[in-house]
């Protein structure tokens, strides 16, 4: 804390057949911080930084107008070997207009699309 940073903790649990499932709601309010500059520079990271960092920026990248192909191609890249389908699946189905966020404070890149990212 002297040295201003923040940690938010938002314990999100992974994908894991058969029974457990990312809640929606606690990506949403991951979402919330991250979309804050507030809150920035910012780490994110979970135990290996693939699955629940991997939805976290899927569903991010949904929000910037990338394309499936796009967002699973960078989850895969990340996720190397340990990839879940259940992870994608939840990304696919992830409605991003449900993510409330203060407009005021939003990071200039979340109107970036990934051509616009890459240049």
């Amino acid at each position: 804390q002297a040295n201003g940073i923040q940690l938010f903790q938002c314990k999100i649990v992974g994908n894991k057949e058969p029974f457990v499932d990312i809640p929606e709601e606690m990506i949403r309010d991951a979402l919330r911080h991250v979309l804050d500059v507030r809150n920035h520079p910012m780490l994110i990271h979970c135990n290996k930084g693939k699955h629940r960092t991997g939805c976290l920026l899927g569903c991010l990248r949904k929000m910037q107008h990338w394309s499936l192909t796009a967002i699973f191609d960078e989850y895969r890249r990340f996720a190397g070997s340990k990839v879940r389908v259940l992870d994608q699946q939840f990304i696919e189905l992830f409605d991003e207009k449900l993510v409330e966020y203060d407009h005021a404070n939003k990071p200039v890149w979340l109107e970036c699309t990934r051509q616009q990212y890459e240049e």
